[in-house]
């Protein structure tokens, strides 16, 4: 899987409220990797649907089984990804062997429309064979979208489930006591800005802490710093 590897990348996503994200999207090799182990576990489960029917089409007759299985073949071909990028881990059975999942390019979990729509276009990525123009599309895009993701602005990533920390990032700053009382809204605000933090420029911090001048009375890296104790002071406090 080196060669996976070497065409995968890191992108920069600047959301709405000005905060950057990065976001491991996965390559075109990668991703046909995990579209291979998906076709053999859909032929799979086509060869059940046919045993399974069969049993069925000797109690119900010929013509209702036909019809129960032309139903079930189309409700697996046009949802056996949508079922499960809308779920828990937001990926097939293919991408989750390779570590991968769909996700929206804001790094936020996929939609059903979105999900719809993305795998009602692999029609139209399929064109005019075995995927060419999806491929095309992921090679010419910096996030290696394919149609279907351009259209309804999602994207393959690494999941990271293995990889994710779980211990609270290192601040270099003494936890200290906000010098006025906060409410609930507050305190949330402040534990939210030290477990995002490590995801923002310097840059970024301080113009957040020098909007809370009142608060901190001091601006630049004094100021962060003030209110990265009061972060860690509220983290530390909510443990005990």
């Amino acid at each position: 899987m080196a060669a996976a590897a070497l065409t995968d990348t890191m992108q920069a996503v600047e959301l709405a409220d000005g905060v950057e994200i990065h976001l491991r999207v996965a390559g075109p090799a990668v991703r046909s990797v995990a579209w291979l182990i998906d076709f053999f576990v859909l032929i799979a489960c086509y060869l059940a649907l046919f045993f399974v029917i069969g049993l069925i089409s000797r109690w119900t007759g010929a013509e209702i089984g036909q019809g129960l299985l032309l139903l079930c073949m189309f409700m697996l071909t046009w949802f056996y990804n949508v079922v499960f990028e809308v779920g828990a881990k937001g990926a097939s059975p293919g991408q989750r062997t390779m570590g991968l999942k769909v996700a929206s390019v804001s790094g936020a979990p996929v939609t059903l429309p979105q999900s719809i729509i993305r795998n009602l276009l692999r029609v139209v990525d399929f064109m005019p064979s075995c995927y060419l123009l999806g491929l095309v599309c992921c090679l010419f895009t910096k996030k290696f979208q394919r149609l279907g993701d351009l259209v309804a602005n999602t994207v393959v990533i690494y999941s990271g489930d293995k990889k994710r920390s779980t211990t609270a990032p290192k601040v270099n700053a003494e936890p200290a006591a906000p010098p006025v009382a906060l409410n609930r809204e507050e305190q949330a605000a402040l534990l939210q800005f030290i477990e995002r933090a490590p995801q923002w420029s310097d840059a970024r911090k301080i113009e957040l802490s020098n909007l809370l001048e009142p608060l901190t009375r001091a601006t630049g890296m004094n100021g962060l710093s003030k209110l990265a104790g009061m972060s860690l002071w509220l983290q530390n406090r909510g443990r005990k």
